[in-house]
Order: structure tokens, then C-alpha cells, then sequence
């Protein structure tokens, strides 16, 4: 490898949007992020997966929610000011994720990027991609294709489409006048 394409390689980054979940720092790819909102109505949907809040209305789009903290197994924590969902584009569609608090945006050299410890993984992590360590910090990295599952998936494809209504003809009364 010449001196030119060690360098090429040393200096391929990533983009990255960071946010705050339960005082720790996670981050997503920026290309997958199709916009940050606000914290607003969101509406429940019954029999949804207890990690789902719900759904909201995106410029005429159904978006199913995810409370990440329930997702990952984390305290329940109280909306803020500064609470967010990332909405993320996935191959199941978009998805909300609710955040404490979106913090920066970063682009990070990939040579930072290390793999999750296997000590840390079990089957239930397969969602972390690796742990950035940037200053005196660690962030960690999401693959938001494997936050959920393929039945996952599957069960909120389900929440933003429309159900069959099926209904029997109506039942007229003869009238006892003719």
C-alpha cells in the first residue's frame, strides 16, 4: 500500500448523528435519518408491541414510534424540552425513535470505530454496529436495520396499513305496512 492510500484510509469518515439515551451516547448513520421533530401527539395503536408508543402523522405519512428505552431495557424516562424522534428511513419504512436529546452531529474518522466486546453482545444486541471512542467519550453505534426484528418489522409494516373493514349487508325490516 503506498503512503497516498494509507492515507486515503486513515481519513475515511463517517457521518453521524449523536443523541442521549439514559445518560449514555449513541449514534446513527446520518444517511439514514430522514428528519428530527419535536416531541408531539402520538397516537396509541392497541395490540402494538409494548416498545411502541404509537404512531404520528409525517407530511401525510404513518410513522410507527419506538420508545428506545423500553426497546433496549432501560428505565422509563419523563418527557423533556429537549426530547426527540429521529426519524429513520429502514427497509421496513420510517420509524420514529424517541430520544432524550439529540446532541451534535459528527463525522468521525472510521479507524475510531471499534467492534462491540463480545463480552457485551448476547443474541438481544445484535443492533450494536461498534463503540466510537471520540475524546474521552465512547459512542455507541446503532445499526438501525437490526433494531428490530424481521417480525418486528413485519408487525409495525402492519401498524400504517389501512385494515379490511368487512361488513354484512345491512339487515332491512319489512315493514308490517303495505
Amino acid at each position: 500500500m503506498t503512503m497516498t492510500e494509507e492515507a486515503a484510509v486513515t481519513t475515511e469518515e463517517e457521518q453521524l448523528v449523536v443523541f442521549e439515551l439514559s445518560k449514555e451516547s449513541y449514534g446513527v448513520d446520518i444517511g439514514a435519518v430522514n428528519t428530527i421533530i419535536r416531541m408531539g401527539r402520538i397516537t396509541h395503536v392497541p395490540r402494538a408491541p409494548d416498545f411502541v408508543n404509537g404512531v404520528i402523522n409525517l407530511r401525510g405519512s404513518i410513522v410507527p414510534v419506538i420508545d428506545l428505552r423500553k426497546r433496549f431495557g432501560l428505565e422509563a424516562f419523563e418527557e423533556t424540552k429537549a426530547s426527540r424522534i429521529v426519524v429513520m428511513e429502514t427497509s421496513a419504512g420510517l420509524v420514529g425513535l424517541i430520544v432524550d436529546a439529540v446532541t451534535e452531529t459528527l463525522s468521525l474518522a472510521t479507524n475510531a470505530i471499534e467492534p462491540p466486546a463480545e463480552l457485551v453482545t448476547t443474541a438481544d444486541s445484535h443492533y450494536l454496529r461498534g463503540v466510537a471512542k471520540v475524546d474521552e467519550r465512547l459512542i455507541i453505534l446503532l445499526d438501525v436495520e437490526r433494531i428490530l426484528t424481521l417480525s418486528e418489522a413485519a408487525k409495525l409494516g402492519e401498524l400504517d396499513a389501512p385494515e379490511e373493514v368487512h361488513c354484512e349487508e345491512p339487515v332491512v325490516a319489512e315493514s308490517a305496512v303495505s
